[in-house]
């Protein structure tokens, strides 16, 4: 029982549910030790895999006349007219901006301008 209660404990600080930790398993083919829970965890975090939002990026349109360039690089790009295009970037840094308000954001502006500005 104790072993239960820390396996439900380690998956809540991981924030990994239940379907998940099976899928772990089912991977692995065994039970994860410590170190590949938290592997996991980061790998399937907001952060880096945008779990909780991924289903409603999937329902924002993505191909069309004026979209030059979209899901998959490091910024959108679309066809506003005039011979004229406008690039931009929605950077998702929220963990340190949550822990260290000021640089966390400069974290995020930084990733926005690197974004937009290697789209040519």
């Amino acid at each position: 029982m104790d072993k239960l209660n820390n396996l439900k404990e380690l998956l809540n600080i991981h924030n990994i549910n239940k379907t998940e930790y099976k899928k772990i398993k089912k991977i692995l083919k065994r039970e994860p030790n410590l170190l590949e829970l938290g592997i996991y965890s980061v790998m399937w975090s907001e952060h880096c895999s945008y779990k909780s939002s991924k289903k409603w990026l999937k329902q924002l349109p993505i191909k069309s006349k004026i979209v030059i360039c979209g899901p998959g690089e490091n910024a959108g790009i679309i066809d506003i007219g005039g011979n004229d295009s406008i690039v931009f970037k929605i950077e998702s840094h929220n963990h340190p901006s949550y822990l260290e308000p000021f640089q966390g954001a400069a974290t995020g502006v930084g990733g926005i301008l690197r974004d937009i500005f290697t789209m040519g």
